[in-house]
């Protein structure tokens, strides 16, 4: 579980970035977790963009990054801001 101080450092680290996935009708599915966890594995941080026909309950997303050992950091309008700690990352994020 993050900190507040830890969760407003990644919101900094995260501010620049641009959304690499889409979520759109098809939902969350067990290929698109993989591909999250391998981009996480190499970049730790990342925004997902939410498609406006995608209809999931973000409570239940939270549960499948949970579950999936990714940590939801925050929720910009249909953007998701997502980290997972990585040790193969050549400069990774201290919090």
């Amino acid at each position: 579980m993050l900190t507040t101080k830890q969760i407003a450092k990644l919101k900094s680290l995260a501010h620049p970035l641009k959304p690499v996935f889409q979520i759109g009708k098809d939902g969350i599915h067990e290929q698109l977790i993989n591909d999250l966890l391998n981009y996480l594995h190499k970049h730790e941080l990342m925004k997902v963009s939410v498609l406006q026909n995608c209809d999931f309950d973000l409570e239940e997303a939270i549960q499948y990054f949970n579950y999936a050992g990714i940590t939801f950091v925050q929720k910009i309008g249909r953007t998701l801001v997502l980290y997972k700690h990585s040790d193969d990352v050549k400069d990774p994020i201290k919090l």
